[in-house]
């Protein structure tokens, strides 16, 4: 959360010549509720539920650019997905930057009533372990979102499936 996969994915998508399509927007459209509301009236379980059936149908047809929640990586059926089907990027950041990315935005469920930074910490502990497994590791720097995007399209240049 805030290492910039919406912002960076619709600009990478356009590069690209793709299609761009957030899966936290499909699973609200999905369930018709706000990603918050889902989390206080279902808890974070049936969030995952959804958002893997989502994550799923996205990655059918035609090739696309798709950016992810944060959590989705981390289960272990949309992992394996993405890791056969896609090429996964890792935008790493630090936790300073993230935390202070996201106070922009105070709508985040896993951050209500929480310290971000040390919430964020504690994510990474947890998650990292799993974005490692990522094709590719980008990292995401305070700096125009253009210079993480060109990361991404000379890192894509470059690799090849194992």
């Amino acid at each position: 959360m805030g290492a910039g996969k919406t912002t960076v994915g619709r600009r990478l998508a356009k590069r690209l010549d793709l299609p761009f399509v957030d899966s936290d927007e499909e699973i609200e459209k999905a369930a018709d509720r706000k990603i918050s509301e889902i989390f206080e009236r279902f808890g974070e379980a049936s969030f995952r539920d959804g958002e893997r059936r989502v994550v799923r149908r996205l990655i059918e047809g035609p090739p696309k650019v798709i950016a992810t929640g944060g959590g989705a990586f981390v289960d272990a059926e949309t992992r394996a997905l993405i890791l056969e089907q896609c090429v996964a990027i890792w935008l790493q950041a630090d936790p300073e930057m993230l935390a202070e990315r996201v106070a922009r935005r105070p709508t985040r469920p896993l951050l209500k009533d929480r310290d971000a930074l040390a919430t964020l910490r504690d994510l990474g502990t947890q998650r990292n372990r799993f974005y490692a497994e990522a094709h590719l590791h980008i990292c995401s720097r305070a700096a125009p979102h253009e210079r993480t995007v060109q990361r991404i399209v000379d890192a894509l240049a470059s690799w090849r499936p194992a």
